[in-house]
């Protein structure tokens, strides 16, 4: 099963985990907006491959989330670098009657994986992906404000096994404070 996890594909479920843990189900009305209005911005930050063929592998992400004006959902766009390589991410998220649907890059069909389910309580966030015959989840928390944490694990048989772990910081522009004199 960990064969099917290549180092392309990691990214782009690395870069899917940051994104999804901007999502919130459709039930929440503007509750969703306002999370998604919350969390978007630029996010950075480094993630490792903890399981499978590829242990050990460390990357580091940049993204840019912008949520959708008119609709529930958000899109995330930036890349994700392991050692001199830059792999370009994109990923959409969209309400999809009470849960969410999207895509990381070109979906399951092509490159990425495909966001086929999703469910928010409090400061977390567990989605469902999928690609092919590979199956698993996403969590994410957000601590704080300004840091939030991913794990994306896959299902071998009937376990759950966590292969990705990633930290990632909000960008923020340091302002200078003082006073005149």
């Amino acid at each position: 099963m960990f064969s099917l996890l290549k180092p392309s594909n990691l990214l782009a479920a690395a870069f899917g985990a940051a994104l999804l843990a901007t999502a919130m189900p459709a039930t929440a009305g503007s509750r969703d907006k306002i999370f998604f209005q919350g969390v978007a911005g630029e996010w950075n930050g480094p993630g490792e491959i903890v399981a499978g063929k590829y242990k050990g592998t460390k990357f580091n992400c940049k993204l840019t989330g912008v949520p959708e004006e008119k609709n529930t959902g958000i899109t995330l766009d930036g890349y994700c670098r392991v050692g001199v390589f830059k792999q370009p991410m994109k990923a959409v998220i969209k309400a999809a009657g009470r849960s969410y649907k999207g895509q990381f890059l070109d979906g399951a069909e092509g490159k990425g994986l495909d966001i086929v389910s999703g469910n928010v309580s409090g400061q977390k966030m567990v989605v469902g992906i999928s690609r092919q015959r590979l199956n698993g989840a996403m969590i994410a928390r957000l601590q704080g404000e300004n840091t939030m944490t991913v794990t994306i694990s896959v299902k071998v048989e009937d376990q759950m096994i966590p292969v990705i772990g990633m930290n990632l910081n909000r960008e923020t522009e340091e302002i200078a404070v003082g006073s005149i004199k």
